[in-house]
């Protein structure tokens, strides 16, 4: 190598260390970020893997989603627990779901209460449990065979409108929209839950040759508003319903909604997005999540952003720009099509850096709060390239969702340490339970001496514990081996409503 190659080696070898430290510098690690995976349920899309799977191999693969997303530090589940018309908890206003029992309004067994356990199991591990529900599609096609008596398609076929290969609930009926808040309304009141979860079904995506008959309805209840004025109003007032009803019974409990990823192309409505896709929120499926963001009827949303970076007809990163410039004060996390990944047309999907661009891209404005996967499979025994990508740069560092926006507060009650212990095994903390605050968790975070514990810092982040009181103490251990790093730690309190309280910090040496 001659002195000018040398000199040309040095000068590109520097521009790549350079190059490769930006990049690394570009990733940010924020405290306070949403990290959610839907996991479907119908037709076994996610869990049960199969609607013949006995209880034990049930549980025994919740727990594996769970563990696998664990490890890349998420923080929430969206786990659907109605689909058609059914359920994976008990109750008298729907049958039990054959996805999880193999037939329709059959128990599982030996019993247990599905929605109950998959609560616990996901609090115990730090997640929020979001309880996603398809309000108004009843079946998944035409075959009312494998229905169960008890389905509202035979209790209430004056509900019912059947479309295209399925059959919904008409959104027009003030009966069904009294049953389906009493289905909400049952679930929020029974259940820990953290969220009511609806996706982007609201009136169905439009089949070529068929016409959604509602025209009895229109006649009755149209009050002189054109066919679309009223449909979108049929789903609005439903929202609205809905969030009232869900902040009545628990207020910290979240209203949050997935729709599809584009309210309007700018084609039709200068305020759209410069988009050009075939169907739209507002004019095809009648929903106006830009209307529910100006009326506070909902805590957060999560628009089905299923395109790549730069997609010809909707590109991700002028999407991403249009809803967090129209979030109007909503919190906006970003749904991402993990399900794409190798698995498209778009060849963009065949790039393993396709969603940590995503995610890097998203950070940049601060009104994105957060991201959601779908589905639960794509990163559990496959696409371990991407996993990995994550787990090493963008989710690195666990995050703590943000708190309840309307409920934002600060916890009067820092942690009171009763007793700290620790051998070769184990450190083990006793903390007198608050009298004054409902908490949910113990954040614990790590430093090489006190003068370093900073409690906004999220690589500082050791875990997130579930509160159990006993005899008005929490107590619990961590393993040495995570604690050994650190000479000094704090601990916070985080309540029902995910607002933070003030650190306690302890020497540990």
């Amino acid at each position: 190598m001659n002195k000018k190659q040398h000199l040309l080696f040095l000068i590109f070898s520097l521009l790549f260390f350079a190059g490769t430290m930006n990049s690394q510098e570009k990733i940010s690690h924020p405290k306070n970020e949403f990290r959610g995976v839907w996991i479907a349920t119908v037709v076994n899309i996610d869990w049960p893997k199969t609607n013949t799977d006995n209880v034990e191999k049930e549980k025994a693969d919740y727990l594996e989603l769970l563990e696998t997303y664990k490890k890349l530090n998420f923080n929430a589940v969206i786990v659907q627990i109605r689909s058609v018309g059914d359920a994976l908890y008990p109750t008298e206003l729907a049958p039990w779901s054959r996805f999880l029992t193999g037939k329709e309004g059959v128990p599982p067994d030996p019993y247990y209460d599905a929605l109950a356990w998959m609560i616990e199991e996901a609090h115990n591990r730090g997640f929020e449990f979001h309880a996603w529900m398809n309000p108004y599609r009843a079946t998944f096609d035409l075959n009312k065979e494998i229905l169960s008596p008890a389905h509202d398609v035979f209790q209430h076929p004056e509900w019912m409108i059947e479309y295209g290969d399925k059959i919904y609930y008409n959104p027009a009926l003030p009966e069904v929209q009294e049953h389906l808040t009493k289905i909400v309304k049952e679930v929020v009141d029974t259940y820990d839950i953290d969220a009511i979860h609806f996706d982007d079904y609201f009136y169905p995506y439009a089949v070529p040759g068929k016409v959604f008959n509602d025209t009895d309805s229109f006649t009755k209840y149209g009050s002189g508003l054109t066919l679309d004025d009223w449909r979108r109003k049929n789903v609005s007032d439903f929202i609205h319903t809905i969030s009232t009803t869900i902040k009545a019974s628990k207020p910290w409990v979240q209203f949050g909604i997935s729709p599809f990823g584009v309210w309007r192309n700018k084609s039709v409505d200068p305020k759209g997005s410069d988009t050009q896709t075939t169907s739209t929120n507002y004019d095809d499926l009648y929903a106006d999540p830009v209307l529910w963001m100006n009326q506070n009827w909902i805590d957060y949303i999560a628009p089905q952003l299923y395109w790549s970076m730069n997609n010809p007809r909707a590109s991700y990163s002028k999407l991403v720009q249009w809803w967090a410039e129209n979030s109007n004060n909503t919190p906006i996390y970003i749904g991402h099509a993990a399900y794409k990944i190798k698995a498209d047309a778009d060849k963009s999907w065949d790039i393993a850096t396709e969603i940590p661009t995503q995610i890097d891209f998203l950070r940049e404005f601060k009104n994105i709060n957060g991201s959601a996967y779908f589905s639960a499979k794509s990163f559990n025994g496959k696409n371990y390239d991407v996993a990995r990508l994550l787990e090493e740069n963008q989710y690195k560092y666990p995050a703590l969702p943000a708190a309840v926006p309307n409920l934002k507060r600060s916890i009067t009650a820092a942690p009171t340490v009763n007793k700290f212990a620790k051998n070769s095994a184990t450190y083990t903390f006793s903390i007198q339970s608050p009298l004054d605050t409902k908490v949910r968790y113990i954040v614990v975070y790590g430093a090489k001496h006190l003068s370093k514990i900073n409690t906004n810092d999220a690589t500082q982040i050791i875990d997130k514990i579930a509160v159990h009181v006993i005899n008005n103490e929490i107590t619990f251990s961590i393993p040495a081996q995570k604690m050994k790093p650190y000479k000094a730690c704090a601990v916070t309190f985080i309540d029902y409503a995910a607002n933070e309280s003030a650190p306690t910090t302890i020497n540990l040496k």
